[in-house]
């Protein structure tokens, strides 16, 4: 049977997603998460990034990229550059700086629909977690294993919970949209 706690954890994974993906989101402001997704090419395969270097960002509007092997400060500099993430970085022959352009007006609204529809999956995320329980409380009420008072209540529980991890997202939506369109 899919418990409360249950239900409580898939919906906090579904809250743990959307915050990694808002991470991602450029705004403004300079966050080693912004090159979480570059994939470099070395040692004959494609790494992540931070498999390779130190991420750091010194600045507000500056990330510091400190390549652990310095034979491939060439192509991390050349992933950063050809992710679609707009950045110019620099190679100073021991680090790589990335500075973080001003967003435009235009950027912003396009990453705040981009964000809009992070917020939908997350959403999404969370119908599905609480079809998941209500089928299962459900087929306990048919089953005769729960009472259809339990039932109910437990149903309206669900819902509790699925509101609550609603409010979640939203209240995560505002924040980073603040974060984007502060200028």
């Amino acid at each position: 049977m899919t418990s409360l706690k249950e239900t409580r954890s898939r919906m906090e994974s579904s809250i743990e997603a959307v915050r990694r993906e808002f991470a991602s989101v450029r705004t403004g402001k300079a966050s080693p998460a912004l090159l979480e997704h570059v994939r470099v090419e070395a040692y004959e395969t494609h790494m992540p990034l931070e498999q390779l270097a130190t991420i750091s960002a010194p600045e507000p509007r500056l990330l510091v990229v400190q390549p652990w092997d310095k034979n491939l400060m060439g192509v991390i500099e050349k992933a950063i550059q050809s992710s679609d993430l707009g950045l110019n970085p620099s190679n100073d022959g021991t680090v790589i700086h990335v500075p973080i352009p001003q967003l435009n007006e235009e950027r912003r609204q396009e990453l705040v629909k981009i964000l809009h529809k992070m917020t939908e999956e997350g959403r999404v995320s969370l119908r599905a977690a609480r079809r998941v329980a209500n089928d299962d409380i459900k087929a306990k009420m048919k089953d005769g294993e729960l009472s259809e008072d339990e039932g109910h209540r437990m149903l309206e529980e669900v819902q509790k919970l699925t509101d609550e991890y609603g409010e979640k997202i939203e209240a995560l939506l505002k924040a980073k949209e603040a974060e984007v369109l502060e200028v």
